[in-house]
């Protein structure tokens, strides 16, 4: 099928692309691991945290891995710190949430898709009323490929921390509705926080420094393998469990 201009007027053609688009896995890998060589994140882990994920990954239970969002700079960073990590052997079957705008320019849809990405039309974008359909649309899509074994990877804060990079902004209930409806199409995922800094944060707004990005640090959480069974509840576990992640980057910084 060939890929759908992704348009928000025509989000069910989208979505019906993005329900089972794979990437090819070859060039993804090859992305990763030139991203690793030219960011090279640091990655620390909580106690336990890399026996646990390599556990994890040699299961193949389904993962939402939840990511504060700082920068511009971010994609390629979790990238990079991915191929660093035991989450490596996913690449190819990681779904990524990102924002429509970034599917215009052909050049980096090219990018995105070959990264596995699922479009989302954001409220803040064209209004709360008019993305109300498209964003259930996007929910059950990321809930039946997690459901079918894939993994989705989030930004749960929905928009750049503009305001103090060490503490995580207000998690939106879209992240806990998709774990819900995964959890109601019989699949059990796992919530993994995948936490990074830049370093001491201005809070001016500011986009991150070179050499900041470069030396990102990112702290991977212990996984929680029980969730709630109710979205509010699982959104406010995202973010508490985020920010337990992020306070280790910060120090590890």
């Amino acid at each position: 099928m060939r890929p759908p201009e992704v348009l928000l007027d025509d989000f069910d053609t989208v979505y019906d692309f993005y329900r089972d688009h794979r990437q090819n896995r070859a060039k993804a890998l090859a992305a990763y691991a030139f991203l690793a060589r030219r960011f090279r994140p640091r990655v620390h882990f909580a106690d336990g945290a890399p026996e646990a994920v390599r556990a994890l990954v040699r299961s193949g239970r389904p993962m939402l891995i939840a990511v504060n969002h700082l920068s511009r700079h971010d994609p390629y960073t979790v990238a990079a710190a991915a191929w660093r990590s035991p989450l490596r052997r996913l690449i190819g079957r990681v779904r990524v949430l990102a924002k429509d705008e970034l599917f215009v320019d052909p050049k980096l849809r090219k990018q995105v898709d070959m990264m596995g990405a699922i479009p989302v039309f954001r409220g803040k974008d064209h209004g709360l009323r008019a993305v109300n359909a498209a964003g259930q649309r996007m929910m059950d899509i990321c809930a039946e490929r997690l459901a079918r074994g894939d993994h989705l990877a989030v930004f749960p804060e929905g928009t750049c921390n503009v305001v103090d990079p060490s503490r995580v902004q207000p998690v939106g209930s879209g992240i806990g509705h998709i774990a819900f409806r995964a959890q109601k199409l019989g699949a059990a995922p796992v919530l993994l926080s995948l936490a990074l800094s830049y370093g001491p944060g201005r809070g001016d707004g500011t986009e991150p420094s070179k050499e900041e990005v470069v030396g990102s640090s990112f702290y991977f959480g212990e996984p929680v393998t029980e969730l709630p069974t109710r979205p509010a509840e699982i959104s406010r576990l995202v973010r508490a469990d985020l920010q337990l992640a992020l306070d280790g980057a910060v120090a590890a910084y």
